[in-house]
């Protein structure tokens, strides 16, 4: 079957398409002024000023970090208190009409259900749907595993782990998600790199994790990003539990487009993905945002890293290297939120890394040009072949330098209560660097990210530690415990 037959099932096996909505250019039934503009600030302090829009609770829509330009989403009122504001130079104004939906082309949550139920009809020997939860209005949220054994659960092999529309108005990132179902699915018989990835790994994706809120995009606001909570709405990317609302990274204002929510891990979107995640314990991930052509990473609050911050970096790098900017030269910038951008709390990869030992990554697809709703016509393909080439290194990364094994014991039976110490040798007996300490995984596998060097692993499980050395190349290398 043609890898198109996912574009082709928007046409063929949808059977309406979403209406636009004209109730009057920037204004609700009532009469209120929403936002209708999207102002792009050149600016002279580029940390600074994003630091006082968000403390001024704007809606910060996309930066060109490179031009020191910083994107916000305003209404009338807003764009001439700009104009006034000292030290702000408005370089464009694009305005738009919020009650008006994104192109037709874009992937519905309606058509997303057909097409993945289509799918999984056409590929069930690669392919299973699952319902992870339910939203505030009652819609499942899918999640699609990819497998050659689809049926079994395979602990043998690493699991990447990708996800989409966290905001609802980034509706380029659920195309993202969809070519990758689709790739992995049609090509999978005719395409030998496409197989050698589906063999030896376990591929999981959530298309769309806020189907209420892209609802919303379609049916009344096309620059929504929150879910639909009471009708003001959480950001459920600032509702997870790790640091959540720790450093001024989100709002508590419900008004606010990155309202946190009423407490860590409330809405039903993220508790839908933190089960998932609990339950796969991935290698990797990669979550889709847009826009401004960036490569994140955690930790996001202010002055902090990671442990192991070298490793996370070059992936990110090597990530961001794969990835051409479309509205300018060279490639996509990588580094985390608060090095590049503002300081956020409350982020799915902060938890997955700080909880279940995911090396998790945010793109943000798509330039400042292009915004949240590029056309479709002349934007969807061209951004999706492009993604490939970060999601494809994600697939082959899964098996590259690092370290994997079982613990079990002298029965053969696996271990999961338990950790894994990882320390780099210097060369020098007296002399290493302790990295991190991860969780063994409740399969009783252990799989480690590095970069090649000497290592020394130390497992403790059932009251006991083994240690032991090893030497790792560019090559996943197996090391397994018995105690």
């Amino acid at each position: 079957m043609n890898q198109n037959y996912f574009r082709l099932g928007i046409c063929a096996i949808i059977f309406a398409v979403q209406a636009s909505y004209s109730l009057g250019h920037g204004k609700l039934n009532n009469g209120a002024e929403i936002n209708s503009h999207i102002v792009s600030v050149k600016s002279k302090d580029f940390k600074a000023d994003l630091k006082e829009f968000i403390a001024k609770g704007y809606d910060i829509a996309g930066v060109d970090v490179s031009a020191g330009i910083i994107d916000l989403v305003v209404n009338d009122s807003v764009v001439n208190m700009l104009r006034v504001e000292k030290g702000q130079s408005i370089e464009g104004i694009k305005t738009f009409d919020p009650l008006m939906a994104p192109d037709a082309g874009y992937t519905t949550y309606d058509e997303l259900t057909l097409l993945l139920n289509k799918a999984q009809q056409a590929f069930p020997d690669l392919m299973q749907v699952e319902s992870i939860g339910k939203s505030h209005e009652g819609r499942e949220i899918w999640a699609v595993k990819i497998s050659d054994s689809v049926e079994q659960s395979e602990s043998d092999e690493p699991v990447v782990f990708f996800n989409a529309m966290h905001h609802a108005r980034e509706v380029m990132t659920t195309e993202v998600a969809v070519d990758i179902i689709g790739r992995l699915t049609s090509e999978y018989g005719r395409n030998s790199k496409i197989k050698n990835w589906v063999d030896r790994n376990e591929i999981w994706i959530v298309p769309m994790v806020n189907p209420d809120g892209n609802n919303k995009v379609w049916t009344s606001n096309s620059m929504w990003r929150k879910n639909t909570r009471e009708g003001h709405g959480v950001d459920v990317n600032r509702n997870y539990p790790y640091k959540w609302g720790a450093c001024n990274g989100s709002s508590g204002n419900k008004s606010d487009d990155t309202y946190r929510g009423p407490s860590a891990g409330s809405e039903p979107e993220t508790q839908a993905l933190m089960g998932l995640i609990a339950k796969i314990k991935p290698v990797l991930s990669i979550s889709y945002h847009s826009y401004s052509e960036l490569v994140l990473y955690p930790y996001s609050c202010e002055g902090e890293h990671t442990p192991i911050h070298e490793t996370i970096a070059n992936v990110g790098q090597t990530l961001a290297g794969r990835l051409p900017k479309d509205g300018a030269s060279g490639y996509y910038t990588p580094g985390t939120s608060w090095e590049i951008l503002y300081g956020v709390d409350g982020g799915d990869i902060d938890w997955a890394y700080a909880e279940h030992d995911v090396l998790p990554f945010v793109i943000e697809v798509s330039s400042k040009s292009q915004g949240f709703q590029p056309s479709f016509t002349q934007w969807r393909q061209r951004t999706v072949e492009k993604m490939r080439a970060g999601w494809g290194y994600m697939l082959d990364r899964a098996g590259q330098s690092g370290i994997r094994g079982r613990v079990f014991d002298k029965q053969g039976r696996q271990l999961y209560n338990g950790s894994v110490s990882l320390e780099l040798l210097s060369g020098q007996k007296d002399t290493s660097k302790s990295l991190r300490t991860f969780k063994i995984k409740p399969n009783g596998v252990y799989h480690l990210v590095t970069e090649p060097g000497m290592y020394r692993l130390t497992v403790v499980s059932q009251g006991e530690s083994i240690s032991k050395d090893v030497l790792v190349g560019g090559t996943l290398t197996n090391l397994d415990f018995e105690f």
